[in-house]
């Protein structure tokens, strides 16, 4: 088998490649570094083997030759071996030293380049490395010099003489030094200069100010440094977003969690997944809801009252046409477009997304009477099914699938803490979270999707900062921005 030399990019998980990413997605051992995104290595089958190497200032959990070494093991034993390196891997990143033991040792390897922080981290500041009439050049340059070369072996004298913009990888501990070498070369004191730290990450931070007054300012590892007229520009983009500084707890189950934590991310958030429910099959195995399909025909109505109603059902449904005749009620519009992916559009969807709503709205049965088909959680109120009998219907309450509560690792438990906010979705997941973590390490920031979940919060002991409107994922989202905007 490969060894695979890949570029994993500055820290924003979505700047890998297509091929990184595929190569991921297919490896048996992942060898990764400590800047690799966390979020990268959930691409590697669920059974691959990942092996931390990581290297912080100070502390190497292997030595580079040890890396090199358990490159060569793995690649001899004909696995997948992926190693994830930040960055490009033949960028101040000692992918060649790795290439050469492998290439020695005669073992297939392949170079995969990623995006490199010299360019990505400046872009995601704010900053150009390239602008017309200002800096028609860059220059990339190492501030981590080999410790035996005394007072380090770059020309300071020479890179500042290139002109243009210089970015500095892995210069804050030498700074000081650096920032006098340039001085001495001629650069004036008044140039702008900028240091990012975790770039293109959701905690970048950037500090701006002069080559003369950087090293005022507090630096800390891992940052880019930018020095040139470049650095002033304030190009906000990433910055600027509207939960970007903010962390935000996602109690959702595991299944559901992607697409909303997607969005937060895309916003700027930093996102804990803290899954506080997980879906399965109810007691029966599914027989009940097997058997009420069966005989759908007999339905005048079919009710769902969550998305998981929907997706648990529409398993057993072979071809949508056996719901001729039969309409169909949603509770929400996230339970209404589960139902369009099946290409059913549902006859009737309450204005206010709660189970009540629903009853208020539905039609009363006709003199004869009808039957109803509530696909629903195994444990649910009975309030629905009460309105519904109320109104002359024939309930069958089947239960389409059954929730749990998931045991949160204590490492999650300590980040959900120190997070900004927290978003339910149901009121289970406020109370398994709670039972999880307590009610005093719960994040300030409450968010609801409804009043249902609203209410549970609350007679748990929290209080709610905002509620979902409408209440879907959409309008959850919205309310957590406002949340966070100051007028």
């Amino acid at each position: 088998m490969t060894v695979y030399l890949v570029g994993a990019g500055p820290g924003d998980p979505g700047l890998i490649t297509c091929r990184g990413a595929e190569l991921l997605g297919a490896a048996e051992v992942v060898v990764h570094d400590r800047l690799s995104a966390a979020e990268l290595l959930s691409l590697a089958p669920a059974g691959a083997e990942l092996i931390d190497v990581g290297k912080a200032p100070g502390h190497h959990r292997m030595t580079q030759e040890q890396i090199c070494e358990l490159l060569v093991e793995r690649g001899r034993l004909g696995q997948s071996v992926v190693r994830l390196k930040g960055g490009d891997p033949f960028v101040f990143a000692r992918g060649s030293e790795e290439a050469a033991a492998l290439a020695e040792a005669g073992v297939d390897y392949q170079v995969v380049p990623g995006i490199t922080s010299a360019v990505a981290v400046p872009a995601y500041g704010g900053i150009p490395v390239t602008q017309r009439f200002t800096s028609t050049s860059f220059t990339v340059v190492t501030g981590h010099e080999d410790p035996a070369s005394g007072e380090g072996d770059v020309d300071w004298a020479a890179v500042s003489a290139t002109g243009g913009t210089l970015v500095i990888l892995m210069g804050v501990k030498r700074w000081p030094v650096i920032a006098q070498r340039l001085l001495e070369a001629g650069r004036h004191p008044d140039t702008p200069a900028a240091a990012v730290r975790w770039g293109t990450r959701p905690g970048q931070h950037t500090v701006r100010a002069t080559l003369a007054t950087l090293g005022d300012h507090r630096l800390e590892s891992p940052s880019v440094i930018v020095v040139g007229p470049v650095a002033a520009e304030r190009l906000n983009w990433f910055e600027g977003r509207p939960l970007f500084g903010r962390t935000v707890v996602v109690t959702r189950s595991r299944a559901q969690t992607s697409a909303f934590a997607h969005q937060l991310r895309l916003l700027g958030a930093e996102v804990i997944e803290a899954p506080t429910i997980e879906v399965g099959d109810p007691s029966d195995g599914g027989d009940a809801l097997r058997a009420a399909i069966e005989r759908i025909g007999s339905y005048r109505w079919l009710v769902f009252t969550s998305v998981n109603g929907v997706e648990r059902t529409f398993a057993h449904i072979p071809d949508v046409r056996v719901l001729a005749g039969v309409q169909v009620a949603a509770v929400g519009t996230g339970t209404a477009e589960a139902l369009a992916t099946h290409r059913v559009v549902a006859d009737l969807v309450p204005e206010r997304f709660v189970a009540q709503s629903l009853a208020d709205a539905f039609p009363p049965a006709p003199a004869e009477g009808g039957r109803v088909l509530l696909a629903r959680a195994e444990v649910a109120g009975a309030d629905l099914v009460s309105s519904l009998v109320a109104g002359g219907w024939t309930v069958d309450d089947v239960p389409a699938y059954r929730t749990g509560p998931v045991a949160v690792d204590p490492e999650v438990a300590a980040r959900v803490a120190a997070a900004d906010a927290v978003t339910f979705t149901s009121s289970t997941t406020v109370a398994n979270l709670i039972d999880a973590v307590g009610r005093d390490a719960v994040p300030p920031v409450v968010a609801t999707i409804g009043p249902v979940t609203s209410a549970a919060a609350r007679r748990l002991g929290l209080a709610v900062t905002v509620e979902a409107e409408p209440h879907s994922i959409e309008g959850l989202t919205r309310a957590l921005i406002g949340a966070f905007t100051v007028d």
